[in-house]
């Protein structure tokens, strides 16, 4: 990912229903999210993760610099779109 995302690479854990499941390391030292729910921790020194469940639909915007779409959810596999905002 790109520094200015602010996360870490992206890893998937789960796919159920047309929900998947996603954990990240935090890279910055602050986090928000709007369009996915979950949340994250973060220490002082901007170390932590965030686990995030998005849904197939509109994407989510985190950390006000990232966009990140569920495009389409299989039994074993997910299609995300990432990128920046706007």
């Amino acid at each position: 990912m790109p520094e200015t995302y602010g996360l870490g690479p992206i890893e998937v854990k789960a796919i159920n229903g047309n929900e998947v499941e996603l954990v990240a390391p935090l890279t910055g030292s602050g986090y928000s999210v709007s369009g996915c729910s979950g949340g994250g921790s973060v220490s002082s020194n901007g170390t932590g993760g965030v686990g995030l469940t998005c849904a197939e639909g509109p994407a989510a915007t985190i950390n006000d610099a990232m966009s990140l779409k569920v495009v389409k959810t299989l039994d074993s596999a997910a299609v995300l779109r990432i990128g920046p905002t706007g």
